[in-house]
């Protein structure tokens, strides 16, 4: 699997917002992207675009204002790790721009269809097991924490 920088900081400055709200006390005050940027090292115009993506597709919701700012739009125990990157990227896996089961493979190299359709459901098994507030508590799920832990995973 590959993550683009904008997936990467995505999922940066969404577990950086949920960080920020949890632990303020029962606030809910809304964080800056100023300040998203900072704490996670975004550059703050691309993070701006990310952030307008992820208002869009409905993980993040926007207040103006001086006392305006983002926060989620539903608890990050609600948000996967899948629908951020989906939001930002499109499906899980796609082979040349297209879905594993639009892609026609001839003779030899037909089964290859398979393999792209299996590591995609492997791929969503994890990335829809884990939330936010997972990667915020850092109390991943056992699957998760079974699969790093293999030495084998690392290399």
């Amino acid at each position: 699997m590959r993550l683009s920088a904008r997936v990467d900081y995505a999922l940066r400055a969404v577990v950086e917002l949920a960080a920020a709200t949890s632990g303020s006390g029962g606030e809910d005050r809304p964080v800056t992207s100023e300040r998203l940027a900072h704490a996670q090292q975004i550059p703050p115009k691309f993070l701006e675009s990310i952030l307008l993506q992820l208002r869009r597709g409905g993980v993040v919701t926007a207040q103006r204002g001086p006392e305006g700012g983002y926060r989620l739009a539903r608890p990050a125990e609600d948000i996967s790790l899948a629908e951020v990157i989906r939001v930002i990227d499109g499906p899980l896996a796609n082979v040349r721009g297209q879905r594993p089961e639009n892609v026609d493979y001839k003779g030899p190299a037909e089964a290859l269809q398979d393999v792209w359709i299996a590591l995609r459901a492997s791929e969503r098994e994890i990335l829809e097991l884990v939330t936010i507030a997972d990667v915020v508590s850092r109390e991943l799920p056992e699957r998760v924490r079974e699969l790093a832990a293999d030495p084998s995973a690392w290399v």
